[in-house]
């Protein structure tokens, strides 16, 4: 993910000092880092052990002692969170999962590349949650010559924020 899309989970969420985090698919650790400045508490979730290991150091190197690494399968989480984060191949099951595990009014947020896994999450969370909205994240650069300004060339597309509430 990029920061402007964990700045849109943020955003779209009311993310606050006050609020319990669970992030899945931790990969390097960015938006557990990103949530954690923000957030009480955060719960990361990366299946993956070298994963894991590589995002308890960045965590560790961004000096948060509210961020915790969980080497697992986020379908094994419990608790109750004010924010389930998933960064991740969506499936159904996991949509399912993270709506058990959040209070009401809480949040869901689903970055996802793929139209596919679009899908999977608004038709999932469509069905359990009062309100689903997707957006799609892009970012394109601005490329200014003697002849003008224009959009360049690169791909703007980085993914998609869908945020469902409970």
């Amino acid at each position: 993910m990029l920061p402007k899309d964990i700045g849109l989970v943020i955003a779209c969420t009311g993310m606050n000092r006050h609020d319990r985090v669970l992030d899945a698919g931790t990969g390097s650790g960015i938006a557990a880092i990103y949530f954690g400045g923000i957030a009480g508490t955060v719960e990361s979730w990366e299946i993956r052990p070298e994963f894991a290991r590589l995002a308890e150091k960045n965590i560790a190197d961004a000096k948060l002692r509210n961020v915790r690494v969980v080497c697992g399968d986020v379908q094994e989480a419990t608790g109750t969170f004010d924010v389930v984060h998933l960064d991740l191949p969506v499936t159904p099951g996991i949509v399912r999962h993270a709506w058990s595990l959040l209070v009401p009014g809480g949040f869901l947020a689903c970055y996802t590349p793929f139209l596919e896994q679009l899908f999977t999450v608004m038709e999932t969370a469509g069905g359990l949650f009062s309100d689903v909205a997707a957006h799609e994240c892009i970012d394109r650069e601005m490329t200014r010559g003697p002849r003008g300004t224009r959009p360049s060339t690169r791909v703007c597309h980085s993914g998609y924020v869908t945020v469902a509430r409970k």
